[in-house]
């Protein structure tokens, strides 16, 4: 009996830890589990709103702050700043289906550059890749990722 009791005593915080282990493992079952990233179709353009860091291939890294369109329900309106332009460049852009179109003026009249680009799964949401044409027909990447 003394035996017995010697192996039961050894035992027994390991039993108590199997049963501290169950009882938060049947806790968790009522928790509502991660559902994944949103489909880029899911995406809708008030997602977009916020601080977005832009790389263009071969030019220097640049800030792109988009919010609501005030003019049109569902569109983007920001600017872009970079370290080598003269002042801030205006946007306008959409979000439709997944796919990103973002249209880029220097003057406030005349589109100097047109981007379009998708939003990787992976991404959740926070980056955006796709290709930069300006007026005269130059095309580089970029990838916009989202600031913290």
């Amino acid at each position: 009996m003394n035996r017995t009791h010697a192996f039961l005593n050894r035992r027994a915080p390991a039993a108590w830890l199997c049963g501290l282990l169950a009882l938060a493992l049947s806790a968790c079952q009522g928790l509502p589990t991660r559902t994944g990233c949103p489909s880029a179709q899911d995406m809708s353009p008030d997602m977009l709103h916020g601080t977005w860091t832009v790389q263009i291939t071969g030019e220097p890294l640049g800030t792109l702050t988009l919010g609501p369109h005030p003019e049109h329900t569902g569109s983007l309106r920001g600017e872009w700043v970079t370290a080598t332009a003269s002042k801030p460049r205006r946007v306008v852009a959409d979000l439709d289906d997944g796919e990103f179109t973002l249209e880029e003026t220097h003057d406030g009249q005349r589109i100097a550059a047109t981007w379009l680009g998708n939003l990787p799964q992976a991404a959740c949401g926070r980056q955006i890749q796709g290709q930069r044409t300006t007026a005269g027909q130059d095309t580089r990447p970029f990838v916009l990722t989202r600031q913290p």
